[in-house]
């Protein structure tokens, strides 16, 4: 199943850290979490003894069509086989564990796996349990701490948002931050002469329907309008718009002028027409 904005003919990014997910609790998380692994472009999972066995159908549920993630996950009884191939750690936890461990942000760790990668090296994210986090002895096997600038009242994050947190960071860096789209320039921007035919028109209306109360003070309030419309950047269409809404501000009060001096001639008639009859 696709979501919005996929694109399925594109290629998954190859490479990346192992996300490690210690005795997960349920399978909707590690498929929230497989989810937030393909939306940052990693794609090795690797499950410590998750409660509910393997495969979950609610893994698949919830993974929204990261289905290669789960149908490529590998299983392990604990931690330290989970840790074979691997040459460096980062445990992510919220709680200080009181040994003597650099202690690094999601973007710092990234930026050092980042280079390990690139050296060759196999590293990996750990993640543990939704209600208890990982145990001592676990980070204990880390290289390094993981954790985040969160609110010390209300530290827990949700296991899912801990990985799309750290994942959103590796998939940061590793694209150059470049975004998957930018706004297209449909319009060219507006030259001097369609501004100037602009403004002569919004100040000819202006005039007309007596804004310009001062004469002394016109010439003021005249540039505080163009200073506005400069500011703006207007393109070719823009220009087209503004001259379309003012023409219809124009016909339309000219329009209701019009009407009313038609009904009270009317009724002026009519008036007329009593008084005859009487």
């Amino acid at each position: 199943m696709s979501g919005a904005g996929t694109d399925s003919t594109k290629a998954w990014p190859e490479g990346g850290p192992v996300v490690i997910l210690v005795e997960p609790q349920l399978g909707e998380n590690i498929g929230s979490a497989a989810r937030a692994m393909g939306n940052f472009g990693l794609s090795r999972l690797r499950l410590v003894n998750p409660r509910e066995g393997w495969p979950n159908p609610k893994a698949v549920t919830f993974a929204s069509g990261a289905d290669r993630i789960l149908e490529n996950a590998e299983l392990f009884p604990d931690l330290r086989s989970a840790l074979a191939g691997v040459s460096f750690v980062a445990a992510a936890t919220a709680r200080e564990r009181g040994m003597q461990k650099t202690v690094l942000g999601a973007d710092a760790v990234v930026a050092e796996m980042a280079g390990r990668i690139a050296g060759g090296e196999n590293v990996a994210l750990v993640f543990g349990r939704e209600r208890t986090g990982l145990y001592t002895e676990e980070v204990s096997l880390a290289d390094v701490i993981l954790t985040l600038p969160v609110n010390p009242a209300f530290a827990s994050l949700n296991l899912a948002m801990a990985v799309a947190v750290v994942g959103y960071e590796w998939f940061k860096l590793a694209s150059g931050g470049a975004l998957p789209f930018q706004q297209p320039d449909r319009y060219p921007i507006a030259d001097k002469a369609d501004l100037f035919a602009f403004f002569d028109h919004i100040e000819r209306e202006l005039d007309e329907a007596l804004f310009f109360r001062s004469e002394q003070k016109k010439p003021v309030t005249t540039r505080n309008i163009r200073n506005i419309f400069h500011r703006v950047g207007l393109t070719r269409q823009d220009i087209a718009t503004l001259h379309g809404m003012v023409t219809a501000l124009v016909e339309g009060r000219r329009t209701r002028e019009e009407r009313t001096a038609a009904r009270l001639a009317g009724e002026r008639r009519t008036s007329t027409d009593d008084e005859t009859a009487d």
